[in-house]
């Protein structure tokens, strides 16, 4: 195990780097709006728990027009079984139609219900 102090230099620093825009590009992000019966049906808290237990980013909200409006952001894989969940969402729910954007990654962390 390395010191907490330790800071890599020369060759192991260019290691490091491009680990970090390796996992950089390895990551994705899709925006998702639900339409149909998504509202008082705990898709917000569900969709948060699928998230996190993918180790998916971003975050979930109810929108005025009685969509739910969802950002993923996480390993490619992961993200694209958020969406696939997003297709039908919780049991209660009855989703007729799904939009889903492609988006550039924004560095998101953790994910919360707004």
């Amino acid at each position: 195990m390395l010191p907490a102090s330790w800071r890599p230099r020369g060759l192991a620093r260019d290691v490091v780097r491009a680990v970090q825009q390796a996992r950089r590009d390895s990551v994705i992000r899709r925006r998702v709006v639900a339409r149909g019966r998504v509202q008082g049906v705990f898709f917000r808290d569900t969709c948060r728990r699928e998230a996190r237990g993918r180790r998916v980013s971003g975050w979930v909200t109810n929108r005025d027009d009685g969509a739910v409006e969802a950002v993923f952001e996480g390993d490619p894989a992961a993200v694209q079984a958020l969406v696939d969940w997003a297709r039908h969402g919780p049991p209660q729910a009855q989703v007729v139609k799904l939009d889903v954007m492609k988006e550039e990654p924004r560095g998101e962390r953790g994910f919360s219900v707004r």
